[in-house]
C-alpha cells in the first residue's frame, strides 16, 4: 500500500472515516522530458461543507482557479511537507507544498481548477541494513517513466474528506501508456500523443499515476480484466503472470467475498519497487523477473486490494492490513504446502533474533516497514494475532469475521475497533481482552515447561507438569497447545489448556503411557521463542547490536580488496566494527561475529562448533552440509558464538572475489537459513536449509514414576487443512477421463499393431488439433506413420506417432525446439513383457502410460490456446516404446534430430501414482543446469521435485540422449502393477497428475524462453550410464521394488511384494542390497544384469544394508 501526505494524520477519527469523498474530474497532460504536468481539475465538495475550506498543493504549481465567482488565496507554503512516505511512513523525502483557502458563493458546491509546473523528486535510499535499502521517490516526472501519489501534492488534498473519487483523463506522449485506478473507459492515440482514461466511482484514499513505454497485456477473468504493463515487450512473462492474476483472484474471490474492482494490473515500474495500490502492483523490472515473485510477493499485492486497498487503514489506530495480508498471502502458501508451522517459526525466529525488548512497541503504532524491527513486530506480530484469532474462532467463525469485514467496510476507513467489531459480531465472543492484549501491549509471553511425570490412574495415566510464563510484567490470557507422545501410538494427544497465571500446574488424564510433553509444537502462540527452540540462522548476526567483522589476512590480493568492500559497505549502519584476524588474539564474546574468507585464521573454531553440534565440513574446495549438498564456490554459515549462544558466529567465504558484491547484496534477504552455497559470479543460489533443533526445552521427555524404562519417540500431529485451495491450473476431471479412456479395457492394452491402437492415435491427433496445434508429422498433418518388421512371430506393422507443434515467436530461435514427449502404446495382452500366469490377460497400463498422454494433453489444451513461446514447442506422442523405442527411434531419424535442432527433451511415463511422494525426474546427468532447473521449479512451484543423474527410466528420453540432446524423464514411483493387468484406472491420482503437469509446464516455460542452449554434459555420463536395461528378456523375478531415486552404492528397496521370494528372505523396505551371488552390487543396473543371468528356481545369495547392520540372506528366484 501507498498512501498520502501526512496532514490526515491529525484528523479526528470520525472525521476521517465518516466524510463523504470529494470527486475529481481530472484533465492531466503530462511532458516527461521536461519533468513537468498541466492539470485542469474540476472538483465537487459534499454540500455540508462551509463555503470556505483549505486544501494542500505541491508548491510551485500555481493554481488558478476558472468558476466565476469562486476565490482563491495562498495561506501559507512549507519546505516539506509532513510527511511523504509509503503508509504513512516518515521515510521519503518530503515535498514542498503550499496551502491554499478557496471560497465558495452560496449554492455552489463545483469549481475548476487549472495548475501545472515541475515535479521531479529523484530516487533516494530510505533505510538500510547490511546493504539492504529502499529507494523511494515521494513521485516524480521523467523521461524514464512517472510516479504520482499523494505523497506527490500532484492533486487538491483536502482535511475534511481524505477520500475521493474520481474521473481522469491522461494524456501521455506517442508510445506511452499510462495508468491509474478504476476502470479504463477510453484508450486512444491522437496525433503524436496518447489518451486513455480512468474512472474510479469507489471511494479512495489516493490517486495514482503511473506512466512509461508500455506494452500492455490483457486477458479476461469474468468481468474483471486481467492486465500487464512491461516496459520491455515480453509475452511469456506476461502470459505468468495474467495466468497468475485469473488464479489468485479465483481464489480470493471465494475466501473473502468479490474483488472490488474491475481490472487487476501488473505495472513494471522504473525502479525496484513492490508497491501495492488499488487495481494495480508497481514491480520493479527485476523484482517482476525473480521466479519466486509470482508465488510470494505477488499474490500479496493482488490480496491488497481487499485489505488495505478495499478496506482502507486507519493508521492513527495502527496498520492492521499488511500483517492480515501477510497471513492471507504468505502464510496460507506455505500452509498450503504443509509449511505453515515452518513459516510461523521462522516468523518468531525473526522477531527474537530483530528485536529487542527496548525496541519493541504495541501494534497500534505501527505505521509501516522500514526495518527489520519495524517488520518483526508490524508483519510478523500482526500475522500471528490473526493467526492466534483463527485458532480461538475456527476457521469456519474466522472466514466469517473476515468476509463480514470486508462486506461492512469496504471503501471505509478502517481501525483495529472495527476489525474487532466483526469477528465479535460473527462469533458471539467477548473479544475485548483478546485484542487488548495483542494490540496495545508491546512484548510477548516466554513460556517453559518442567517436572512432567506420569503415574497409573485406573486404566490409563495422569500426566503432570509445570507450565510458567516467564517474561517480566503481568501473565498473558493464553490458549497452550500441548502435544503428547503416548505409547503404542503413532498420533500423539493434542489438547490446549488455558494459562491466564505466570505458571500452572497440568493434569491430564491419557489413555496410554505418556513418554513426550510438547508445548506449542506447532508455534501457533505469538511469543518470545528460546534460542534452543530454534536453529541459528543468518537473522542472528544480522539481528546484533553490535557486531564485528573479521578481514581474513591470508587472501590474494583481489578477494582481499572484495572482502574490504564488503565488509565497508555492510558496516554503514549499526555498531559494527571492522578487523584483520591478525590484528587480535581472541573473538570477543559480546558481539556478533562475521568470519570472512576461506583462510580466516579464526575459521577452525567455526568448523569446531558446526562439527560439533551439525555434523557440518568446510572444505577450501567448497562446503559439504549434508549428504549430497554438493560443494559450491561460495558458503555461508552460522552457529552460536562458542562464549555467548545467545550472539552468532557467522562465516561468508569465496573462491572468487567477483561474486563477493553480490553476496553482500543478496545475503539480508537469506536470514532465515544457517547455511547457504552459491554458484558463479552472480552468485547463485544452489544449497540452503536450517541446522535441525536439538534440544528444546518445550519438549520434553515424561518421568515414569514406576520405574519404567521407555524411550521416548515424538507421534504424529493431526495434520491441518490450509483455510483456502488455491484453484488448480489443471484439470483433474480431464486428466481422470482421458486417462481411463486410454485405459479401458475396450482399448485391449493398447497393444502394438491393433486396431484399438490405432484408434488411441486418432483421438490424440483430434486433441492436438482442438487444442490449436500446428501438424509436425508427415504432408503437415499431425500424425508420422512408417512400418517395422517386429513381432511375435515377427510381422509387418503399422506404427504412428503423432506429432503437434507451437511455434516460436521469437526469430533468434528459429530451427530450435524443446520437445515434451509420452509413449501411447502398451502391452495389449502381454507382448513383449508378460509375466508368468498373465498371459493372454488385458494389460491396461493405466499408470504406463495413459497417465503420460493424459498429462501431455493438459498440458496441449491448456497451453495451446494463448501461449506464444519463444522457442518452438514440440508436443509428440510416440508409438512401440515398449518394442525397443521404435518411434522415438524413427522421429529422431526422420527429423535429424541433434542438440542444433532439440535443445530438450522432456518424457513423461509413469506419472499417475504420485500420492505424497516428489516429483523424480530420471537422466539430469544428461546436462549441467538440469539440477539447478528443477531446483528451481520446485521453489517456483513449491513441489517437490526430486533429480536422479541417472536415467533409471530407459523410456523415449533415451533415443535423444543417443542423439546427443539433454534429456530427462518425469516419473512418479515404482509399484507392483507395473507390466501387470493390475496397472488401472482407478488406482491413479488425478491431483498426483495435475501436479506433475504444474513442474512440466513451469520446466517447458523456462526452456522456451532460455536464450543459451543447455551445456550438455552426455560426454561426462556416458549413454550406458543414463539408460537402465529395460525388463524385458529378464526370466525371473525376487520380488524387490527399487527406490529409483536412490544415488548411494548397491539398490535400496522401497517395497518388497507379497509372498515374493524376497518377503520370504526377509527383505525390507529401505534395505539396500550391496552384493549377490558372491559379486557386488553397485547400482540398479548391476542387479539386473545379474537377474537377467538367472534361471526359475535358482538359488541367489544376497548382502544387504539395514540401518547399521550388514545381512545376508538367500531367495528362491521365480518365474517372472
Amino acid at each position: 500500500m501507498f498512501s498520502g501526505l501526512a496532514v490526515v494524520l491529525f484528523l479526528a477519527p470520525g472525521v476521517y472515516a465518516d466524510e463523504a469523498p470529494v470527486h475529481h474530474d481530472l484533465r492531466l497532460t503530462l511532458i516527461p522530458a521536461a519533468h513537468t504536468l498541466e492539470v485542469v481539475d474540476t472538483l465537487r465538495v459534499p454540500q455540508r461543507w462551509p463555503a470556505t475550506f483549505e486544501f494542500t498543493l505541491h508548491d510551485g504549481l500555481k493554481p488558478q482557479v476558472t468558476t466565476h465567482g469562486v476565490s482563491l488565496s495562498r495561506v501559507f507554503s512549507s519546505a516539506s511537507a509532513g510527511n511523504a512516505g509509503m503508509n504513512q511512513s516518515s521515510g521519503g523525502e518530503r515535498v514542498p507544498w503550499a496551502r491554499y483557502r478557496v471560497s465558495l458563493p452560496a449554492g455552489i458546491r463545483q469549481f475548476t481548477l487549472r495548475y501545472g509546473g515541475r515535479i521531479h523528486h529523484p530516487l533516494a535510499a530510505q533505510g538500510e541494513e547490511y546493504g539492504r535499502s529502499f529507494r523511494e521517490t515521494p513521485g516524480s516526472i521523467g523521461p524514464d517513466g512517472v510516479f504520482l501519489a499523494a505523497s506527490t501534492a500532484w492533486f487538491p488534498r483536502f482535511d475534511e474528506a481524505p477520500l475521493v473519487t474520481f474521473n481522469l483523463d491522461i494524456t501521455v506522449p506517442q508510445g506511452w501508456d499510462a495508468l491509474s485506478q478504476g476502470k479504463r473507459a477510453r484508450h486512444e492515440t491522437t496525433a503524436g500523443s496518447q489518451r486513455v482514461r480512468w474512472e474510479s466511482p469507489e471511494a479512495q484514499d489516493d490517486i495514482y499515476v503511473s506512466a512509461a513505454r508500455f506494452t500492455a497485456y490483457q486477458r479476461s477473468a469474468g468481468r474483471i480484466s486481467a492486465m500487464a504493463y512491461l516496459r520491455t515487450p515480453d509475452d511469456t512473462l506476461a502470459d505468468k503472470y495474467l495466468d497468475a492474476t485469473v488464479r489468485y483472484l479465483d481464489m480470493y474471490n471465494k475466501l473473502l467475498g468479490p474483488y472490488p474492482y474491475s481490472k487487476f494490473a501488473l505495472v513494471e515500474n522504473y525502479w525496484e519497487t513492490g508497491y501495492g495500490m488499488p487495481s494495480f502492483t508497481l514491480l520493479g523490472p527485476r523484482i517482476i523477473r525473480f521466479p519466486f515473485i509470482i508465488v510470494s510477493s505477488y499474490p500479496h499485492e493482488i490480496l491488497h486490494n481487499w485489505w488495505g486497498n478495499g478496506v482502507f487503514v486507519d493508521y492513527q489506530s495502527g496498520n492492521w492490513a499488511e500483517g492480515l495480508t501477510a497471513y492471507l498471502a504468505d502464510h496460507l502458501f506455505k500452509e498450503q504446502r504443509g509449511q505453515g508451522a515452518q513459516y510461523r517459526r521462522a516468523t518468531l525466529q525473526n522477531y527474537a533474533d530483530f528485536v529487542a525488548e527496548s525496541q519493541d512497541f504495541p501494534l497500534t503504532e505501527f505505521r509501516a516497514r522500514h526495518s527489520s524491527v519495524t517488520q518483526a513486530v508490524g508483519y510478523g506480530k500482526t500475522l500471528m494475532f490473526f493467526h492466534m484469532l483463527r485458532r480461538k474462532l475456527g476457521d469456519k467463525a474466522f472466514v466469517a469475521g473476515l468476509r463480514k469485514l470486508y462486506r461492512d467496510r469496504l471503501f471505509k476507513v478502517t481501525g483495529f475497533r472495527e476489525v474487532e467489531q466483526a469477528f465479535t459480531a460473527v462469533s458471539g465472543q467477548e473479544l475485548s481482552d483478546f485484542f487488548a492484549q495483542w494490540i496495545r501491549r508491546p512484548g510477548a509471553p516466554q513460556l517453559t515447561v518442567s517436572q512432567a511425570r506420569a503415574e497409573r490412574d485406573g486404566d490409563g495415566y495422569l500426566l503432570t507438569a509445570r507450565l510458567a510464563q516467564t517474561q517480566t510484567g503481568p501473565a498473558y490470557q493464553l490458549q497452550v497447545p500441548l502435544a503428547v507422545s503416548l505409547k503404542g501410538q503413532a498420533n500423539a494427544y493434542q489438547t490446549v489448556v488455558r494459562l491466564s497465571a505466570k505458571q500452572k500446574t497440568l493434569k491430564l488424564h491419557l489413555p496410554a503411557r505418556p513418554l513426550l510433553l510438547d508445548v506449542d509444537p506447532e508455534f501457533d502462540l505469538f511469543r518470545r521463542v528460546s534460542r534452543e527452540e530454534i536453529p541459528p540462522a543468518l537473522s542472528l548476526a544480522f539481528g546484533a547490536r553490535k557486531s564485528l567483522i573479521v578481514l581474513p589476512g591470508d587472501e590474494p590480493p583481489a578477494l582481499q580488496a572484495a572482502w574490504q568492500d564488503f565488509a565497508r559497505q555492510w558496516a554503514r549502519r549499526g555498531d559494527v566494527e571492522i578487523k584483520r584476524d591478525d590484528e587480535i588474539e581472541t573473538l570477543p564474546g559480546d558481539r556478533a561475529i562475521w568470519l570472512l574468507g576461506w583462510h580466516n585464521r579464526f575459521l577452525p573454531q567455526l568448523k569446531q562448533a558446526l562439527a560439533n553440534n551439525y555434523s557440518a565440513a568446510l572444505k577450501s574446495s567448497g562446503i559439504s552440509l549434508t549428504p549430497g549438498a554438493g560443494k559450491p564456490s561460495a558458503a555461508v554459515a552460522v552457529t552460536r558464538h562458542p562464549a555467548h549462544p545467545d550472539l552468532a558466529l557467522a562465516w561468508v567465504a569465496s573462491a572468487d572475489a567477483a561474486a563477493v558484491p553480490g553476496l553482500a547484496r543478496k545475503l539480508p534477504h537469506y536470514s532465515k537459513y544457517s547455511y547457504l552455497g552459491f554458484e558463479g559470479d552472480e552468485p547463485v543460489n544452489t544449497v540452503k536449509g536450517q541446522w535441525p533443533v536439538v534440544d528444546s526445552p518445550l519438549s520434553i521427555a515424561v518421568t515414569q514414576t514406576d520405574g519404567a524404562r521407555v524411550k521416548p519417540r515424538r507421534a504424529a500431529l493431526t495434520p491441518r487443512h490450509a483455510l483456502a485451495a488455491l484453484p488448480p491450473a489443471f484439470s483433474e476431471q480431464r486428466l481422470m477421463d482421458d486417462a481411463r479412456w486410454l485405459a479401458d479395457p475396450a482399448r485391449k492394452g493398447r497393444g502394438l499393431g491393433t486396431p484399438e491402437l490405432d484408434d488411441v492415435a486418432d483421438f490424440i491427433a483430434g486433441q492436438f488439433q482442438k487444442a490449436g496445434l500446428q501438424g509436425g508429422g508427415d504432408g503437415g498433418g499431425h500424425l508420422q506413420i512408417w512400418t517395422e518388421n517386429v513381432g511375435d512371430p515377427p510381422r509387418t506393422i503399422t506404427l504412428k506417432n503423432v506429432i503437434g507443434v507451437l511455434p516460436g515467436s521469437n526469430p533468434d530461435y528459429a530451427g530450435q525446439s524443446v520437445l515434451i514427449s509420452a509413449h501411447y502404446d502398451h502391452l495389449g495382452t502381454g507382448w513383449p513383457d508378460v509375466h508368468a500366469g498373465d498371459e493372454g490377460q488385458i494389460h491396461p497400463g493405466a499408470d504406463d502410460n495413459a497417465s503420460g498422454v493424459a498429462v501431455l494433453l493438459e498440458l496441449a489444451r491448456t497451453l495451446g490456446p494463448a501461449w506464444r513461446p519463444q522457442r518452438t514447442v514440440v508436443f509428440a506422442a510416440f508409438s512401440g516404446e515398449e518394442a525397443r523405442l521404435l518411434g522415438s527411434r524413427h522421429y529422431v531419424r526422420a527429423k535429424a534430430v541433434s542438440p542444433a535442432t532439440v535443445i530438450a527433451a522432456l518424457n513423461l511415463d509413469t506419472v499417475g501414482r504420485l500420492g505424497k511422494r516428489p516429483v523424480t525426474v530420471f537422466g539430469t546427468g544428461s546436462a549441467r543446469e538440469w539440477a539447478h532447473i528443477f531446483r528451481g521449479v520446485g521453489f517456483v512451484t513449491g513441489i517437490p521435485v526430486k533429480g536422479v543423474r541417472d536415467d533409471a527410466g530407459g523410456s523415449d528420453q533415451l533415443s535423444f540422449i543417443e542423439a546427443g540432446v539433454p534429456a530427462v524423464q518425469f516419473f512418479s514411483g515404482v509399484h507392483g502393477d507395473y507390466h501387470r493387468p493390475g496397472d488401472t484406472a482407478d488406482k491413479l491420482d488425478g491431483a498426483g497428475m495435475a501436479t506433475v503437469a504444474s513442474v512440466v509446464k513451469e520446466t517447458l516455460d523456462y526452456l522456451a524462453t532460455r536464450p543459451e542452449a543447455l551445456a550438455s554434459a552426455l560426454a561426462e555420463n556416458t549413454t550406458s550410464a543414463l539408460q537402465r536395461p529395460r525388463a524385458s528378456g529378464r526370466r525371473v523375478s525376487l520380488g524387490t521394488v527399487p527406490d529409483f531415486s536412490f544415488e548411494g552404492k548397491g539398490v535400496k528397496l522401497s517395497g518388497v511384494q507379497a509372498g515374493s521370494p524376497a518377503e520370504a528372505a526377509g527383505l525390507q523396505t529401505g534395505d539396500v542390497i550391496i552384493g549377490a551371488n558372491g559379486k557386488p552390487i553397485g547400482s540398479l543396473r548391476d542387479f539386473a544384469a545379474l537377474l537377467r543371468g538367472l534361471q526359475p528356481g535358482d538359488d541367489i545369495s544376497l548382502n544387504y544394508i539395514r540401518g547399521k547392520k550388514t545381512l545376508s540372506s538367500t531367495a528362491k528366484a521365480k518365474a517372472r
